[in-house]
C-alpha cells in the first residue's frame, strides 16, 4: 500500500493535469481534511515533492482565507532545456539539484524513466566517492555530458 504523502502527491499533480491554466489552489485544512491527516503533512508534501527544481511554483497566504497555489512550471522547447541545463548546472552542481533536474526532464517526457534512473545513478555520491568541491563539478561535467548526449536523439 502506498503511503499518505505519495497519495497527496498523486492528488495534487491529477488536479494540475487537469487544470487549464496549469495551476491549483487549494486550502491546506480542506486538504487535510480529505485525507484524514494533519495540515503539517501537506506542507512536508508539497516542500518535498512541488519545488522548484522539480518543475513547480509555489506560492502559499497563511491566515483565514489563506490558500497554497501550485504551479507547473513547463519547460518549452529543446532550445530552452539545453539554457535551463547550462544554467541550472554551471560548473558544479549538488546531488539533490541534479536530482530535481533529472526529475523535471522525466516529468516533461525528454528523458525516460530507464534514463532517468540510469543518470541519477551516474551522479549519485555512492558513484562519485570523492571529496567537495571535486565532486560537485565532476558530476556538472557528467551530467552536462550525458544530457547532451540524451536530447540529441
Amino acid at each position: 500500500m502506498r503511503n499518505i504523502t505519495d497519495l497527496i502527491e498523486q492528488y495534487l499533480k491529477q488536479i494540475l493535469q487537469s487544470s487549464s491554466e496549469g495551476s491549483v489552489e487549494i486550502q491546506r485544512s480542506d486538504l487535510a481534511d480529505k485525507f484524514s491527516c494533519v495540515p503539517s503533512q501537506i506542507n512536508y508534501v508539497i516542500s518535498t515533492r512541488f519545488t522548484l527544481e522539480k518543475g513547480y511554483y509555489v506560492e502559499s497566504k497563511r491566515g483565514g482565507g489563506g490558500y497554497i497555489r501550485i504551479q507547473r512550471v513547463d519547460l518549452p522547447s529543446l532550445d530552452a532545456i539545453q539554457n535551463h541545463i547550462q544554467q541550472t548546472v554551471g560548473k558544479e552542481i549538488d546531488q539533490l539539484t541534479a536530482e530535481g533536474l533529472i526529475y523535471q526532464l522525466e516529468e516533461a517526457r525528454f528523458v525516460t524513466k530507464r534514463e532517468a534512473h540510469l543518470l541519477k545513478t551516474a551522479v549519485s555520491r555512492d558513484a562519485l566517492t570523492l571529496t567537495l568541491p571535486l565532486r560537485d563539478q565532476i558530476r556538472a561535467k557528467l551530467l552536462k555530458a550525458m544530457l547532451i548526449a540524451l536530447l540529441a536523439k
